[in-house]
């Protein structure tokens, strides 16, 4: 690409003015701020404020990230559902340690967790998969996550074949198909703040409690 086209990324800065985030404002626990934080996000009408960056690493040490949904979260963990036989299960059950990422930008907001991934029970990935919209039931049939494939139409033609299969009954879960539980021991919250000094709070699991401490932006 030549010079004249380029974006020239070194101009495109802004300030972030939208407040900080004091030891004050601070839960004891990070679960209570962190959904805080997402109710915020829903009530300024985010596009999708459920979704968050997971981050897991190949056996090669290759980390790699996709956008996941949240699904649900309590002080056992944060939840997500996907295809076992995607690459970040297979990553998962190699090295089952997991960051997850919600980058909520226009707040001027970023939570990062770290933690260990453990497979749902199966009696939790039955209720939640018979709670999907049907189509998105049929699309877990439909796609072998991660497996590659010539063409859209391929993927298309089987979903309409799936759906005129299913059309008058129940879908059932594939044994293909689960979740996982991110257990946490590591929360960051990240503020923006004005001349680039940002507000970080990391809370740490220390016994049964957190530790918390300010860090440099």
């Amino acid at each position: 690409m030549s010079g004249e086209h380029q974006v020239d990324l070194t101009a495109m800065r802004r300030e972030y003015i939208k407040g900080g985030l004091r030891r004050n404002d601070l839960t004891s626990e990070p679960l209570a701020l962190f959904e805080h934080w997402l109710k915020q996000a829903c009530e300024a009408q985010l596009s999708d404020p459920t979704a968050m960056c997971v981050a897991t690493v190949d056996e090669t040490g290759q980390p790699y990230q996709r956008i996941v949904l949240l699904k649900h979260f309590d002080q056992h963990g944060l939840v997500f559902y996907t295809n076992l036989g995607s690459r970040k299960a297979q990553q998962l059950k190699h090295n089952n340690k997991v960051s997850l990422h919600f980058p909520w930008y226009p707040l001027e907001r970023q939570v990062c967790f770290l933690g260990v991934a453990e497979k749902l029970s199966p009696l939790e990935v039955l209720k939640y998969f018979h709670s999907r919209p049907k189509d998105s039931q049929i699309a877990a049939w439909a796609s072998h996550q991660s497996s590659r494939i010539s063409t859209r139409g391929i993927l298309e033609g089987k979903f309409l074949e799936l759906k005129q299969k299913f059309k008058n009954g129940e879908v059932p879960l594939p044994s293909f198909w689960g979740g996982f539980r991110v257990k946490f021991h590591s929360v960051e919250f990240w503020q923006g703040g004005a001349n680039r000094l940002h507000d970080r709070f990391l809370y740490q699991k220390e016994g049964l409690g957190w530790n918390i401490e300010r860090l440099a932006p």
